[in-house]
Parts: structure tokens; sequence; C-alpha cells
């Protein structure tokens, strides 16, 4: 399990625990690569429902820059990136290159490329790639699941959050470009006059983009065309879906399995 918040980029743990039902036989936790808490459990007494509950308090301060922020022409950065010389989790060189879900392809990269005309500024131009998505790609759970390739999301223009995630992901790769995957939690607001849903926000995946020294990492959300501000709660980051799933593991059973999602981000005055 990977379900405790992190501290840092404008956000602050304040409170974090995880309730197992049935409780497990073994349960340690270890701190991965990218700093991720990461908790294995071993539940090794039969059961019909499983059941895990997290709950966390955190606070964000966050500044997103605009769109069209004056940032480092992308060209630049990419320079940069590869002149980096540390290897730590949070070094832009380890997010350069293909990864497990996420290969360099070809057309993927042209279709980037679009965004970026010399000279562009990196923030500029990840902005409108990710509102190219948001245009062009259509949200559909149907449409794949955890092992659909790239190739054919990106074929199809279908998919989830994951899906544009690892699309916008391979995209800024194939230019040169540090981007990380991000797994946390999205606060989902209301239309006027309509009550707030128990359960309506969501798992969410989102792109973090290095955007040079100065700048850092900023966070790009595809599925919205949102620049990351404090609706977004980070989880993990990793270099794609596999580094950071907030739950996995193997169930041995005979009958089928039902899994089921709900998640609820509430301020708290």
């Amino acid at each position: 399990m990977r379900l405790e918040p992190a501290s840092g980029d404008g956000q602050e743990l304040i409170s974090h625990s995880v309730d197992i039902r049935p409780r497990p036989s073994e349960r340690t936790s270890r701190r991965d690569f990218f700093g991720t808490l990461t908790e294995s459990v071993i539940i090794d007494t039969q059961h019909r429902h499983l059941r895990i509950d997290s709950r966390s308090r955190v606070k964000l301060s966050r500044r997103p820059p605009a769109r069209d922020a004056p940032s480092r022409a992308w060209e630049h950065v990419r320079d940069d990136a590869f002149e980096a010389t540390s290897l730590g989790p949070s070094s832009p060189i380890g997010y350069v290159f293909a990864s497990a879900l996420v290969p360099v392809l070809e057309p993927v990269t042209d279709y980037a490329s679009a965004s970026f005309p010399a000279g562009t500024g990196i923030v500029a131009g990840a902005a409108d790639l990710m509102r190219r998505i948001r245009q062009e790609f259509k949200y559909d759970p149907k449409a794949t699941v955890i092992s659909t390739p790239l190739r054919e999301v990106f074929d199809n223009r279908h998919g989830v959050c994951q899906d544009f995630a690892h699309v916008m992901i391979a995209g800024l790769r194939g230019l040169g470009l540090p981007a990380a995957y991000v797994s946390g939690y999205l606060r989902t607001i209301p239309p006027e006059g309509e009550k707030r849903l128990q359960g309506a926000d969501a798992t969410h995946a989102w792109v973090s983009l290095w955007c040079g020294e100065t700048l850092g990492w900023i966070g790009f959300d595809p599925t919205n065309d949102l620049v990351v501000g404090n609706d977004h709660i980070i989880l993990g980051q990793g270099r794609d879906f596999s580094d950071v799933s907030p739950v996995d593991g193997i169930i041995v059973g005979s009958r089928k399995q039902k899994l089921g999602v709900a998640v609820d981000v509430v301020m708290v005055e």
C-alpha cells in the first residue's frame, strides 16, 4: 500500500492512519527510492471482505504559475536535465528515459512537439500539450485497463487519467524533458446550487514536469486541463503507475472478486 500523502511541494502531512479489516498477521513499512511510504501486509485468515480505510489530513499552500508565465525555453531545460549530476529521487535525469509503462514512441513525440516550437517557454508548452490532450482524448473508463499499451491508448484517443498522464509523459520524454507520474487525490467541487456528494472525489493521476532549477517541479493535470494547485493531494511520485500504485498485491481465492473505491476530500475550516 502507498497511501500516506507526501510532505513537500506545497503540501504538509498533519496526520495519517490506515485501518485494515481483517487484521493482517504481518505488517511492515519502508520508504522506497522515491521517498513514498510503502506498507506490506499479509492476511492469512479466510475472509469474504477486505476493507482498507485510509484517513489523512494535509495542509496545502501551492501557488501554481499562470499558463503563460515567463519560463526558460524548453530546449535549455532539456539540456540542463542531461547535465544533472545527482542520481537522487528528485533529480531530473531519472525521469528523462522510457520506463516500464511509458515507452518513447515517435508518433507520441511528434504529437507533443506541436506544442513546443523552438524557443517556447517550458510552462507554456506543457500547458498547451495538456490542453490538447484534454480536448482531443475522450475520458472513457471502459476503454482501457491497467495493462492497455500506451500505443493503443494514443491511437484510440480514449482512456482515463492514468492513460492521459502516461501519454503526456511519453511525449515530454520523447523531447528529452523530465516528466514524472503522480498518484493522488483530487477534490471536486459540485455545480452551483447542488450538494456535494459523499465519495464523489477520486483517486487521480497527473504529471509533474521539471521546469528548470528556478521553477523546479510543476504539476500538470491533462485529464482536467489544470495546472496543479490546492485541490490536488499527492500520494507519491515515480516514473509511471507501476512505481506508485496506491494498492497492489495478490489475492488467492476460488470466486470472482469485486473492487470498490470511494474517495472523500473535505475542506477543514
